[in-house]
């Protein structure tokens, strides 16, 4: 039986039929700073509807995945509660883009994307089980500075989900770092989003292009299906 999710620009993963013991969902920031009201994106733009879109889907994945003991990894973006970690152009360029809301600065959820305050944790609706890991990054992407490829190796983790926020720079920028590493990438473009839609419509299509090397793009309810396909004793 080879059994493949459909996908553009090309069905994944390449090698043929997916193996959940092989391949891994990854959660990107979907924490209360970024998705809930009174967190950093409510407090500057009123594109939190855009933000909570994905929440659904993810939920629906995160069930299909679980049943198949798939890995299932949580990122959470944040800094030490010192700012030693905070760069002064970060708080510079957070400051420019956002209205004034930089990064560890506070809101009705405490300081922005700072860990041990409230906006930094993942939402409730999302709350990972006690065998999920969590990643915790002070970067975009998800292997900077972590132990991301590390647990990944150890798990003989070859094929990575990608879900989550945001499209076009957290969520892409961990995709670049997966392809580096030699990781078959699909990003499920109904469970992502942007404060801005125009973006995530562009990183889409840059990550739809197999000229761009980076992955392929499908949907959940393709890959759900897909894993519907396998008795769970199969896997």
């Amino acid at each position: 039986m080879s059994l493949q999710v459909p996908a553009t620009g090309y069905p994944f993963p390449f090698q043929g039929t997916l193996k959940p013991s092989e391949t891994a969902i990854v959660v990107i920031d979907m924490q209360l700073d970024f998705c809930t009201e009174g967190g950093w994106v409510a407090s500057f733009t009123d594109a939190l509807p855009l933000m909570r879109e994905p929440i659904a889907p993810i939920i629906r994945i995160l069930d299909a995945a679980r049943a198949h003991k798939m890995t299932i990894i949580y990122t959470r973006e944040g800094h030490r509660s010192n700012g030693s970690d905070l760069t002064a152009v970060k708080t510079y360029r957070t400051r420019l883009a956002y209205n004034g809301a930089a990064v560890g600065e506070s809101t009705a959820l405490g300081r922005v994307l700072t860990r041990g305050e409230p906006g930094h944790e993942i939402i409730p609706e999302l709350r990972p089980h006690p065998e999920d890991v969590i990643i915790d990054k002070v970067g975009s992407g998800c292997f900077y500075a972590t132990e991301m490829e590390h647990i990944l190796r150890h798990r003989g983790i070859k094929n990575l989900i990608f879900v989550g926020v945001t499209t076009e720079c957290c969520v892409h920028t961990s995709m670049r770092e997966a392809a580096d590493r030699g990781f078959d990438n699909l990003l499920l473009e109904d469970a992502t989003a942007a404060v801005t839609p125009e973006l995530k419509t562009a990183a889409i299509d840059i990550i739809r292009d197999p000229s761009t090397l980076f992955g392929t793009v499908g949907t959940s309810n393709d890959l759900i299906a897909v894993l519907q396909s396998y008795p769970v004793e199969h896997v």
